[in-house]
C-alpha cells in the first residue's frame, strides 16, 4: 500500500487525486500502524521547515519514518517541502531534517546578480536530468516541465545524489535520488502529464 503521510501541511487530496487518475490506490494517514504496513511512502508538504518537523515529532512519526526508510528500505518520495525535510536542514529554521540526503535548503538569493527575480519561484519550469533512473523518460525528445512554488532550494553535497537541476537565476537541485530515497522540489500533482508520468514511474518502477 502506498501511504501519503499526513502531518497537517499541504493539500494531500490533490496528490491522492492525481494518483487516482493513474489507477493507484493510496491512503492518507498519520496512523503509525498504517505507516508500518506501507510498501511506499509519499511525504508532500507546503509551509515552513520547523513547523513541519515539529508536527512530525508531535505525531510521533519521525522514528517510524526513519525505520521504514533506513531499515526496511522502502521507497519514499518527498515533494516540495517534503523534499527539503529529507535533507540535513534549511535556512528557514533551526531544527534538523531527516538527514537521509546530504543536502541543505537555502533561500533564493539574487543580491549578487545583475538580475532580480521574484521569490517565491512560482510557475512552470524545465528540468535537466543529470543521470539515468526509472523516474524520468530516457531519450525523451520532449522537455520535462513541472510546476514549482518555493522560496528555498536544495543544494546537494554529493553530485551523485543529484537527479535533476533547474535554473532560476542559478541552478538548483530540482530532484535528488539516493538508494530508496527520492525528493522533488516541484509539484507532480500540479504538473499534468509530466507529473502523472513521474508518479506512475515511482509507483510501478522504483
Amino acid at each position: 500500500m502506498l501511504v501519503i503521510i499526513d502531518y497537517g501541511m499541504g493539500n494531500l487530496g490533490s496528490v491522492k487525486n492525481m494518483l487516482k487518475k493513474i489507477g493507484v490506490t493510496c491512503l492518507i494517514t498519520s496512523d503509525k500502524s498504517e505507516i508500518e504496513k506501507a510498501s511506499k511512502l509519499l511525504l508532500p508538504g507546503v509551509g515552513s521547515f520547523d513547523h513541519a518537523m515539529r508536527n512530525l515529532k508531535e505525531l510521533g512519526l519521525i522514528d517510524i519514518i526513519k525505520s521504514k526508510v533506513l531499515e526496511d528500505k522502502i521507497p519514499i518520495l518527498g515533494i516540495c517541502l517534503g523534499m527539503q525535510l529529507l535533507t540535513k536542514g534549511s535556512d528557514e529554521g533551526v531544527l534538523p531534517g531527516f538527514e537521509f540526503v546530504d543536502g541543505y535548503a537555502s533561500r533564493f538569493e539574487f543580491s549578487n546578480m545583475s538580475l532580480s527575480l521574484p521569490v517565491p519561484h512560482m510557475g512552470w519550469n524545465t528540468i535537466e536530468v543529470q543521470k539515468a533512473s526509472n523516474l524520468f523518460q530516457e531519450n525523451n525528445e520532449e522537455e520535462e516541465r513541472f510546476y514549482f512554488v518555493h522560496s528555498y532550494a536544495v543544494q546537494c553535497e554529493h553530485k551523485e545524489d543529484i537527479l535533476s537541476t533547474t535554473k532560476y537565476g542559478y541552478k538548483f537541485v530540482s530532484s535528488f535520488i539516493k538508494d530508496n530515497i527520492v525528493g522533488c522540489q516541484f509539484h507532480p500533482e500540479k504538473s499534468h502529464s509530466f507529473g502523472m508520468r513521474l508518479l506512475k514511474n515511482f509507483v510501478e518502477n522504483f
